[in-house]
């Protein structure tokens, strides 16, 4: 059952905030679009147009598209989830939820189909979004209508990439210290994310906001931790089958925006997005970080808006 809250009051954020259980756990999403006077809805706001469904990464969370949910809510129904332990989802602990790739992909999962969504997808991807985003559209290619894509990837890392040292220190044994403790990962993210400008004070306090303490920072690490490397690793398999099934979209419509001052998802990943989909139109931004909405979101919006249009 889907609760509704009062407006969450972060700069820029003024929608209306829905539930999802999830055995338990409540999963955070928005339901913004045009509605019909009289709609029951799905549990939700009875949003109505085709579905836009926008997934953000790590540390992110929902907030990072508010720039995109208000224009596009005029005529598409937006659909953009907290991850469980991100943003306004709930922080389980390990025993109450199994933070793994497959998990997230059948959280997205369960939210669609509760709310009816089953056709005329667009998916806006970023960050961990895209692996996730894409593994759920392997398994339902037949709803996947558009894609946009933002400084993220749906493959493994690219053999001409190594990862970034600040990922290995991430993932080494002091990662429970630095990324739970001293929220080191959220903490530098909101500060080398982005390249053109700093963010304002009470932007970069909206995106730390969730990661006030040691049991709310979980998900940022367990996020690092997935990061599958090697074969043996619970979400290697997963990562091939969705690497291997992208062709299934090489006939639908893509737009690529990509910041190309990103030190993980640079041009190594932009590249392979390229080679997958030679078709997709492609726009660059020279001085744009990992949080290329934050730096370019005045061409990116606009860009967005026509390509959906």
């Amino acid at each position: 059952m889907a609760n509704l809250q009062s407006p969450i009051p972060f700069p820029d954020y003024p929608f209306t905030s829905y539930f999802l259980d999830r055995s338990g756990v409540r999963m955070h999403y928005l339901d913004e679009g045009p509605t019909l006077p009289s709609s029951s809805g799905s549990g939700s706001g009875g949003a109505t147009g085709d579905p836009v469904v926008m997934l953000h990464g790590n540390p992110t969370w929902s907030f990072y598209f508010r720039r995109l949910i208000t224009p596009l809510r005029q005529r598409f129904r937006c659909i953009v989830p907290d991850h469980i332990g991100m943003g306004l989802s709930d922080k389980p602990n390990d025993k109450q939820y199994d933070y793994t790739l497959d998990r997230r992909v059948d959280d997205v999962e369960a939210l669609l189909e509760h709310l009816g969504i089953r056709e005329n997808i667009t998916l806006i991807l970023h960050d961990w979004g895209g692996m996730i985003g894409m593994a759920f559209a392997t398994r339902h290619p037949d709803r996947i209508e558009r894609l946009v894509i933002l400084n993220t990837g749906a493959f493994h890392l690219p053999k001409s990439k190594k990862l970034p040292w600040q990922l290995k220190l991430c993932r080494s044994p002091l990662a429970p210290l630095l990324v739970r403790g001293f929220n080191l990962f959220a903490r530098d993210a909101v500060k080398s994310c982005v390249t053109r400008r700093p963010l304002p004070p009470t932007v970069r306090a909206a995106y730390l906001a969730p990661y006030n303490s040691w049991k709310n920072r979980i998900a940022v690490l367990r996020f690092v931790q997935d990061i599958p490397l090697e074969p043996a690793h619970r979400a290697y398999a997963t990562v091939s089958r969705v690497q291997d099934s992208l062709h299934l979209f090489a006939d639908r419509p893509m737009l690529i925006c990509w910041g190309l001052r990103d030190f993980v998802f640079d041009h190594h990943f932009l590249a392979e997005w390229q080679k997958r989909f030679p078709a997709a139109e492609v726009h660059k931004f020279e001085d744009a970080g990992h949080y290329v909405l934050e730096d370019a979101h005045e061409q990116i919006v606009p860009l967005v808006e026509r390509f959906l249009a």
